[in-house]
């Protein structure tokens, strides 16, 4: 902190007014001649008198120091000519040292309370700070009790053991982390979001938000615990086998992307839809989560241009050029999920060969040479229902077409899925990405219409 560089200053400046105090020895030197004459040896004659020799001085005088001597002093230890004089008085504190302790102990006493000052004034500012960020993202929404609770940050802390607890993953705007409520994720636009869309939304198929806490300059939602952890843990690493039957059940309960599309005041753009967002309850049921991206629009209007979001792999092409997130862009997510868990593997394989590592391409290949179960997880071996497999796989590539105006609804996507719709008919080869890039002044259609990005490279 800036401030703490003047403490030292202050007390250095103090410190050097202090005087170096010596005392010294006064040393008073009598001539040979003031000496008193030796005794008489025994049997000699005693000396003629002398002359009457002129009496000591009564005081000698030394610098600032006055010895008084009314009697010879005792003979010192340099020779018989010396001798000692008695000790000065004690010294007398000097006006320089009175300043200089004063000024040092002031200077000490001013540092202290300035640190003190800015410490306090610090945490002020980010307690006034979290109160305005709250009125101003959330205004009244929350204060009548309804909803999501308000957690403080010193119960968050707890619940997680101070956050060194079991780490379930990354969210779309920090870890996440399991906490135990009974023992009492950071981006503030994605926060706000997250805690505004989700607090509307009630649906068995989406997770509960169960409160929230933004204190300290944190912010922190609090969900209700998924048992099984998110798709891509079972799916990719292994967490544990999952039959046919479960992985179809868990692409019904995804469809619940129908209640966000169709179903609420205002169409919810989830924009992040993924295996790793898609989270299992204890018996295995869809939950879908990670509201972090998600946007609100008018069902009318069904898109909306913003940034570039979203995780590569699971992004539709269009999203890349004009950056429109719409309900067709949601639908492209769904099916490149639909085809993982299908195939038992990621969208993007790096370590695949080429003509392999984009799953979506790669499948459209096999469908056109009329082999599209050879797509299907080898780990399942031949335990799985052909028709219903071959239908998740036609949905899924149906919904990762290249041309959103030719992709399904989710609405659609369940009828088929729930074998109340014939299957689609596709071509046999993929066709080529088409962009609808709308132009302004100022952008050639070359250029793309977003100016910030925000993409999740999977692990």
């Amino acid at each position: 902190m800036e401030s703490t560089k003047f403490l030292p200053t202050f007390c250095l400046i103090g410190l050097a007014l202090f005087p170096r105090m010596h005392v010294q020895k006064a040393f008073v030197i009598y001539p040979r001649s003031l000496l008193p004459p030796p005794p008489p040896r025994r049997g000699s004659l005693p000396p003629p008198p002398p002359h009457s020799p002129p009496p000591p001085p009564p005081f000698v005088v030394d610098g600032p120091n006055t010895v008084v001597s009314n009697a010879p002093p005792p003979v010192g230890a340099d020779g018989p000519n010396t001798f000692v004089a008695p000790p000065p008085p004690a010294a007398r504190l000097s006006p320089s040292l009175v300043v200089g302790l004063i000024v040092g102990a002031g200077a000490l006493i001013f540092g202290i309370g300035f640190i003190w000052f800015i410490l306090r004034r610090k945490t002020h500012k980010t307690n006034k700070l979290d109160y305005d960020m709250f009125d101003e993202l959330f205004g009244g929404e929350f204060k009548n009790g309804m909803g999501p609770r308000k957690f403080s940050f010193v119960e968050i802390a707890k619940a997680t053991s101070n956050f060194k607890g079991e780490k379930l993953g990354e969210g779309g705007f920090g870890a996440i982390y399991r906490g135990n409520l009974r023992d009492l994720d950071t981006h503030v636009a994605e926060y706000a979001s997250e805690v505004k869309i989700i607090s509307r939304l009630r649906h068995k198929n989406l997770v509960k938000l169960i409160g929230w806490c933004h204190e300290k300059g944190q912010l922190i939602l609090v969900y209700e615990f998924m048992a099984n952890g998110s798709l891509d843990s079972h799916l990719f690493k292994g967490k544990t086998l999952l039959t046919w039957d479960v992985r179809f059940q868990i692409v019904q309960g995804l469809a619940s992307l129908f209640y966000l599309h169709e179903e609420g005041d205002h169409c919810v753009l989830h924009r992040d839809i993924k295996a790793s967002n898609v989270m299992l309850d204890s018996s295995f049921n869809t939950k879908i989560g990670d509201f972090g991206l998600a946007r609100l629009v008018d069902h009318a209007k069904g898109s909306q241009t913003t940034h570039l979001a979203g995780t590569m792999g699971y992004i539709a092409p269009e999203c890349v050029s004009s950056g429109k997130a719409s309900k067709e862009s949601d639908i492209y997510s769904f099916g490149v999920v639909a085809l993982e868990i299908a195939c038992g593997r990621m969208s993007i394989e790096p370590m695949c060969e080429e003509s392999q590592a984009s799953l979506v391409a790669w499948v459209c290949k096999l469908y056109g040479n009329q082999q599209i179960l050879g797509t299907v997880d080898p780990k399942l071996g031949m335990d799985f229902d052909a028709i219903q497999m071959e239908c998740l796989l036609m949905v899924g590539l149906w919904c990762v077409h290249p041309d959103q105006n030719l992709r399904p609804s989710i609405r659609q996507v369940i009828q088929v899925l729930n074998f109340e719709a014939p299957l689609p008919k596709l071509p046999s080869r993929r066709p080529s990405p088409t962009y609808d890039v709308p132009t302004t002044s100022g952008i050639q259609v070359s250029e793309p219409c977003f100016s910030t990005v925000s993409i999740t490279i999977p692990h």
